[in-house]
């Protein structure tokens, strides 16, 4: 579907009626890595790329499972706290 880059060495330019109507397979092109420079009449409208390394999520669920532990000091009950001012039930 596409090349694989421009001359120039830069992402490929595809028109946007091409982007359209092959949507999906530019964005599956993108999450392997690849840039594409989108353009209307000539004029660059918009820019596909995979996400920015500082985008995607740093949290893991489950990524401490194992490694945290409670001692019987952690499991202690709270004690009692002043109310809120204005917070009464």
């Amino acid at each position: 579907m596409a090349d694989e880059e421009t001359k120039e060495g830069g992402p490929e330019r595809v028109g946007l009626r091409k982007v359209q109507a092959n949507l999906a397979d530019y964005l599956d092109q993108a999450r392997q890595g690849r840039t594409f420079i989108v353009t209307s009449q000539g004029e660059p409208i918009a820019e596909i790329h995979p996400p920015r390394p500082d985008a995607r999520s740093r949290r893991r669920p489950g990524a401490l499972a194992g490694r945290i532990h409670l001692t019987e000091e952690d499991d202690a009950v709270v004690p009692e706290t002043r109310p809120v001012p204005g917070d009464e039930a």
